[in-house]
């Protein structure tokens, strides 16, 4: 594999990539979930709703709606994941009963990434030597798949941990605020400077996997969850009068 992995290089085609890579759910999971409890905090102060309304409110949200996100997610890792290994398996079949069929596909491929001349005949020998390689490149051009190496129930469980962990951030000052005697509005000021700060740094981290600037991420993250929170928080006030 090292003479396609050179070959490749030198013509600008990308090698595989490495194992699971749990940060992006983390940050995903983390954002939905300081947003989600946020806006249901929001709403709740709106309404002018009693502190304990807005912690029974906020965490049966955090909870429930982080178990559902970390289900969703691993549904979709899980069905994504199934698709890839069956049309995956479906190629091995492929170069196995009809080689030729296939190695001409591996030529007019390699073709298209601008090998010519001995370097194409000999990126296509190497390529069909090696049936993972040969697979691989079948599914990356063919198919337009690559292996993301996700693992369902690592996502799953990162999701939920996530959105639990930072979406906790918004109940803070309310589950302090016995012990400080915070006023209503001291403990919502707390709250709302509390929750765009997360939702500031868990969006610049997100620029990492984006060309966002992480101060340009960081604060259209935590302007979205402001939004959300604002809807909510008028929602609240004109429909308070049915509580």
């Amino acid at each position: 594999m090292e003479d396609i992995d050179e070959l490749m290089k030198e013509h600008g085609v990308n090698a595989m990539g490495s194992g699971y890579n749990w940060v992006p759910d983390f940050v995903y999971g983390g954002i939905d979930g300081a947003i989600t409890t946020f806006a249901v905090v929001a709403g709740v102060v709106g309404a002018e709703l009693s502190v304990p309304i807005i912690l029974v409110l906020g965490f049966a949200n955090l909870f429930a709606d982080g178990f559902s996100m970390a289900v969703g997610k691993y549904s979709s890792d899980k069905s994504e994941q199934e698709l890839y290994d069956k049309i995956k398996q479906s190629e091995y079949e492929h170069i196995k009963t009809n080689p030729e069929h296939e190695t001409a596909e591996v030529r007019e491929i390699l073709e298209g990434y601008g090998f010519k001349g001995r370097d194409l005949s000999r990126a296509v020998k190497v390529v069909t030597s090696d049936d993972d390689a040969w697979v691989d490149l079948m599914m990356r051009n063919e198919f337009n798949m690559t292996e993301e190496h996700v693992d369902p129930l690592r996502g799953g469980v990162i999701t939920f941990v996530s959105f639990v962990l930072i979406g906790f951030i918004p109940l803070c000052g309310y589950m302090l605020q016995p012990v400080f005697d915070f006023s209503v509005d001291q403990t919502f000021i707390m709250t709302v400077g509390m929750t765009l700060l997360a939702l500031f740094v868990v969006g610049a981290v997100k620029s990492r996997f984006s060309v966002q600037h992480w101060f340009k991420s960081g604060l259209v993250t935590a302007s979205l969850g402001g939004v959300a929170a604002l809807i909510s928080y008028f929602i609240g006030y004109f429909l308070k009068g049915l509580v």
